[in-house]
């Protein structure tokens, strides 16, 4: 990146999404909106129903297609899949919207199966908003054509790639009973998606490339600091006692979220901050949630590869751990349910971290400034209230770290989870940055970022 570029990112200031700002969305930031907001409305993106995975996989798709439309128009970066031209004059804008919906439209309508509501009328009335705003003619039919194919590459890519035939909710998954080995966490009953680490993966040889190295054995030394921590801090502060401060337990909740909802948010924001171009905006959406979509696959390889206990039955049960330091409380409850699949390593630091790396090598800069909210805060300080409670950061990296920190507060993970998934999701953004939608350089031409 030239250095004029990098000193304009680094005076960034933040800014809410939602708010005035001189620069205005452009159609991909508009349309990574639409398809959060598709997400969200349909219960896909949050909990108790929220499949985080399954979001991910869209947002990544959807975003492939986006890149890959545009740069058949104009070829700034190297293509995920579709690798055709389109004919000339085809309209930028035409492409985003048209490939952008076709996916939406095609993976959301097959969530329906698994009980999740139609999203049909917004997203054709998103992109009927987006055609209106084009002149009529054949640039925006051969935009059109060309979008369409992008998302027809991507689907044909993705049909068979096992998303949708998995068992989402196993009652008969094998529970562990030596300690350390995981069992179903109250008040569920099943664990969730057991064989997600298996499916084809979108930049990583399989989903066991950079698999965290084990968990502490549960007589060590380590394992009971951790378990000492998270025993303090997680607990809910009514039936068990928290030594969290009121920060502690508003980062709990702020974070308990999908990750892929908030760096989607979190990457507009910097976005629209930073005045991208539509290209660039198509690889930085590209970049991130190709990290993020490979962050879930990585991390539930590890989870089921290791299956090792929850914070809730470890403190639950540790008379029985033969570790002689750690006193087990039979009533001890979390802060929130914990999730219904194994503890290490940490899902959300993985993904956190994969998507901070990305950003963070997209830019060429960790310390660029910016301020999100949160859909999981109590009412009266979520994202669309008219006060939404807000915090700030000065990195990618400083978000990433609460967004880890908050799993073990909320008295999900242990810190080790926390640590290593860190490190497991920075390798998968490098990776996904390192070898995918790379520049083209042209001769005499200006480096991309």
């Amino acid at each position: 990146m030239k250095k004029r570029a990098l000193t304009f990112i680094l005076l960034l200031v933040f800014i809410v999404l939602g708010g005035t700002h001189s620069a205005a969305a452009d159609e991909v930031t508009k349309w990574n909106e639409t398809a959060s907001k598709a997400a969200f409305e349909s219960g896909l993106s949050d909990p108790p129903r929220g499949i985080p995975f399954f979001e991910a996989r869209i947002y990544a798709m959807t975003h492939v297609a986006i890149h890959d439309a545009l740069n058949a128009i104009e070829l700034h970066y190297q293509p995920y899949t579709l690798k055709k031209r389109a004919e000339i004059g085809a309209f930028p804008q035409a492409a985003v919207a048209t490939a952008a919906h076709v996916v939406l439209v095609d993976q959301f309508n097959r969530l329906i199966a698994f009980g999740y509501p139609s999203q049909q009328a917004a997203l054709d009335a998103a992109y009927a908003e987006s055609l209106a705003a084009i002149p009529d003619g054949p640039a925006k039919d051969k935009g059109v054509a060309i979008g369409r194919a992008a998302a027809e590459a991507i689907l044909a890519l993705r049909v068979a790639d096992g998303w949708d035939t998995q068992t989402v909710r196993d009652y008969n998954y094998p529970q562990g009973t030596a300690p350390g080995e995981y069992r179903f966490t109250p008040p569920y009953n099943f664990a969730v998606l057991p064989k997600w680490g298996v499916i084809p993966t979108f930049t990583l040889r399989d989903g066991a490339q950079f698999r965290s190295e084990p968990p502490y054995p549960v007589t060590s030394k380590r394992y009971t600091a951790d378990f000492n921590e998270v025993k303090s801090l997680g607990g809910d502060g009514v039936i068990t006692q928290s030594s969290r401060t009121p920060d502690q337990t508003e980062i709990a909740l702020f974070w308990v979220g999908s990750s892929a909802l908030h760096w989607n948010r979190i990457a507009r924001t910097v976005s629209i901050a930073g005045r991208l171009t539509l290209w660039e905006n198509a690889r930085l959406f590209g970049l991130l949630n190709l990290a993020l979509a490979d962050g879930y696959i990585g991390t539930f390889d590890t989870k089921y590869h290791y299956n090792y206990w929850r914070p809730i039955t470890a403190i639950r049960e540790a008379e029985t751990d033969g570790n002689p330091d750690t006193k087990a409380d039979p009533t001890w409850t979390p802060l929130a349910d914990t999730p219904p699949v194994p503890d290490y390593d940490s899902g959300h630091s993985v993904a956190n971290a994969a998507a901070a790396q990305a950003l963070k090598r997209f830019f060429g800069a960790d310390n660029i400034s910016f301020s999100t909210c949160s859909t999981t805060l109590p009412a009266g300080g979520k994202c669309g209230d008219p006060s939404p409670t807000l915090r700030s950061y000065s990195s990618f990296s400083q978000a990433a770290n609460e967004g880890g920190l908050s799993r073990i507060l909320v008295g999900f993970h242990f810190r080790k989870a926390v640590e290593s998934g860190a490190k497991h999701g920075r390798k998968i953004g490098d990776h996904a940055v390192n070898h995918f939608l790379r520049p083209v350089k042209k001769e005499g031409a200006d480096e991309q970022r």
